[in-house]
């Protein structure tokens, strides 16, 4: 079965589901950075009452949350399934929640949210981002530019909490010897840099998956590789993520 074969019948069943406006397919196929064992990331955008008992009725193998029970905020809740040996995730998506986080991503804020897997967390325009770069499957959603209202406030919250993150790890963690938190804080705040150097450039968010490499700063790795448990080499580390984030900040 072709690639189009699979994804055409799965999108009508998910377009069919009381409440659903639109499906969209995002990550790495709608960017076309796949692999052939990518995964399928699906999105069922709804407007009013949307039940995951109708997707769970679909008879699709695997895993079905309720609303929220991906810990809740604009990422908020899917599914995983293996559909015709193919790893597919749906996503739920609130048009009212869009609706507002697009106004408020035109106004210049946002908020910040706990995501699982992800070190700096996600902004509450993740979900404007990927309005901006998913393909859109089914039914019609907005395709946004990046607000220069947003360009000009998130660079400085971004960087603000790549700061507060080192500063913390430095009274906390180095004077200790505590490499392995020391790691924490520098893999964190390069998210957060990373954040900042993207918003400034008006660049789209999904993930962290590329965040790094795309803001420049894979020089990170070396500067975590060469940790040693002893305050003087966490201290030096430390003063080479400065010079790092430094380097890209935006002006």
């Amino acid at each position: 079965m072709t690639d189009d074969m699979f994804l055409d019948p799965v999108a009508d069943r998910l377009a069919a589901l009381p409440g659903v406006r639109a499906v969209t397919l995002g990550g790495s196929r709608a960017q076309g950075t796949h692999a052939p064992d990518s995964d399928w990331d699906l999105a069922v955008y709804y407007r009013g009452r949307f039940d995951p008992a109708d997707l769970r009725a679909l008879g699709w193998e695997g895993e079905v949350s309720d609303i929220g029970g991906w810990g809740g905020g604009v990422f908020n809740g899917g599914a995983w399934f293996t559909i015709d040996n193919r790893q597919v995730d749906v996503h739920y998506r609130d048009l009212d929640v869009i609706d507002h986080e697009l106004a408020e991503a035109q106004e210049g804020r946002f908020r910040w949210e706990p995501l699982m897997f992800h070190l700096a967390g996600i902004p509450s325009y993740l979900v404007v981002a990927e309005l901006a770069v998913n393909q859109v499957l089914r039914g019609d959603l907005p395709r946004p530019e990046y607000p220069q209202a947003l360009r000009e406030a998130a660079p400085a919250v971004w960087r603000g909490r790549a700061a507060a993150t080192l500063h913390y790890a430095k009274g906390a963690h180095v004077r200790r010897g505590q490499a392995a938190e020391v790691a924490g804080a520098l893999a964190t705040a390069a998210m957060n840099m990373a954040h900042a150097v993207l918003a400034a450039r008006g660049e789209w968010v999904t993930n962290e998956k590329r965040l790094v490499q795309r803001a420049g700063l894979r020089g990170i790795d070396e500067i975590l590789t060469g940790l040693r448990p002893e305050p003087d080499s966490l201290g030096q580390a430390m003063a080479e993520a400065d010079k790092l984030f430094e380097a890209v900040a935006p002006r």
